[in-house]
């Protein structure tokens, strides 16, 4: 434990954070709305399969966003929403004859594996969106109130682009080129009949070869919501009219997040987001990541060949977010390499570290000159790689240090302070900690033992695989069975 006085000559700034909004496409000094209170939501995973390591590029993206915010004193409350009700959730349950809720069960289970893996931090909620029909309908219900939606000859429910004067003003499309003119329109977003091929679907009408057993009773006829309906209103539900932070992919800036801006804008006449952030796409040896490339890499994947989760999240993370990623096996054993460095820096600095000893000028000089290289990279615009690098400098000037045998115990410990604070945002490095099973891994252990109980062989042996895939195995005691870290 580091003492007061150290504490006190170790000083972490508070630095006003500047952000790249995707809106005016320009970096601004960021504010909050509330209080010192952070609202933002980010898109989350639909669940019709496992999530590949794109998705898990800008959910780590994200997590390093709400942790930076952390880091500067903010309070955050985060909104990940999981998509269970779309043509390929509906697509998947009708091909396998089972309820919707029983085939997107196991992939919401399989994400949250798979972000405790990564060290994901967990958000504050994570609303499905078939938890919030009621809700949908009453939006729609308003927009057509309002003469903003129209019914189509199909009884789908459409938004009218033409109503919002300002669409296109994140994607910085001009309102020409998405409508219907003389000859075919540049841009389409959706298959659904309508007005204008530019209008979206907010409302489906049910199409039983299409939708199986799967609709909703509504004042428009039975159906289900358009996917961008379904982030507006639990947006707006969970956070708020306006939120602070909006962050996703940028192939979500249209049409989902346009959408979503016009549909919420429409309803409460007032600004949907403040910041709107983006994260560029992942490729795979400078191409596209696609199954017939042979190049589709689940996390599952990674860790099937033998790589953690850890040095996974390095790989992910360790380019700037605004810049595309290109993930080779390569850059994974670099990984790999780098955080080997890291822990075995960790692991001299502990069994040196004795807080009860004075530490030394020169240890100090080099730990405040990394927090302010650290902090001012992380100020601007998340930028990692330059904090990385303040790291890893920390780390040679340390070892010089230690290698003339001018670091003292006191030195080490304050070393592992600093490094302990560099990791509520990197999130990679082991301090040899016991790690408490998190609530729902508790959780899936009882189901398990439920389906054993009930003789559901099959259900166990998931739960099973599930729980090892986060890191933990099963270890029978005398009082019972309970969760240990690997």
């Amino acid at each position: 434990m580091v003492d007061k006085e150290s504490v006190e000559a170790l000083k972490f700034p508070k630095l006003p954070i500047y952000l790249f909004n995707s809106e005016t496409r320009k970096k601004e000094q960021f504010s909050v709305l509330y209080d010192n209170h952070v609202r933002m939501y980010t898109c989350g995973p639909t669940v019709y399969h496992y999530a590949h390591i794109g998705n898990f590029r800008t959910y780590v993206f994200e997590d390093i966003l709400r942790r930076t915010l952390k880091f500067f004193g903010y309070q955050v409350t985060q909104i990940v929403n999981l998509t269970d009700v779309d043509d390929k959730t509906i697509r998947g349950a009708m091909e396998s004859n089972q309820s919707l809720l029983d085939f997107t069960q196991p992939y919401k289970n399989a994400f949250f594996v798979d972000i405790q893996t990564l060290g994901i931090e967990r958000a504050e909620n994570y609303p499905a969106a078939t938890d919030y029909i009621t809700a949908m309908i009453d939006f729609i219900q308003k927009l057509l109130d309002k003469g903003i939606a129209y019914k189509s000859k199909d009884k789908s429910i459409y938004y009218a682009i033409d109503k919002c004067p300002n669409y296109g003003r994140l994607s910085h499309l001009k309102m020409d080129e998405l409508q219907v003119g003389a000859g075919e329109p540049r841009v389409a977003t959706d298959e659904y009949e309508k007005d204008n091929l530019a209008d979206f679907v907010l409302w489906k009408s049910y199409d039983q070869a299409r939708d199986g057993h799967v609709f909703w009773e509504s004042p428009f006829g039975q159906g289900r919501p358009g996917w961008h309906l379904e982030c507006s209103t639990m947006a707006m539900s969970l956070l708020g009219e306006t939120i602070d932070i909006h962050a996703g992919a940028v192939d979500n800036i249209f049409p989902h997040h346009e959408n979503e801006i016009a549909q919420s804008e429409a309803l409460s006449g007032k600004p949907f987001v403040r910041y709107w952030l983006h994260s560029e796409h992942l490729i795979v040896n400078h191409k596209k990541m696609s199954k017939s490339l042979g190049n589709f890499y689940t996390l599952r994947d990674l860790l099937q060949k033998g790589f953690t989760g850890k040095e996974v999240r390095y790989m992910l993370m360790h380019i700037h977010y605004r810049t595309q990623l290109n993930f080779t096996f390569e850059g994974l054993d670099g990984a790999r390499t780098a955080l080997n460095r890291l822990n075995d820096f960790v692991l001299r600095m502990q069994e040196m570290a004795n807080p009860s000893t004075k530490s030394n000028e020169s240890a100090r000089v080099c730990l405040n000159k990394a927090i302010t290289r650290f902090s001012e990279a992380l100020a601007d615009d998340l930028n990692i790689s330059v904090a990385l690098s303040a790291v890893f400098d920390l780390m040679h000037e340390i070892n010089i240090l230690y290698d003339q045998k001018q670091l003292g115990q006191g030195d080490a410990t304050e070393v592992l302070y600093v490094m302990q604070e560099f990791n509520r945002v990197l999130g990679v490095l082991e301090f040899d900690q016991e790690e408490t099973p998190p609530t729902y891994l508790q959780d899936m252990l009882q189901q398990r033992e439920q389906a054993r109980k009930s003789k559901d062989w099959a259900l166990a042996d998931k739960l099973r695989g599930e729980i090892h895939a986060a890191g933990f195995v099963i270890e029978d005691t005398s009082n019972g069975v309970r969760l240990k870290k690997k």
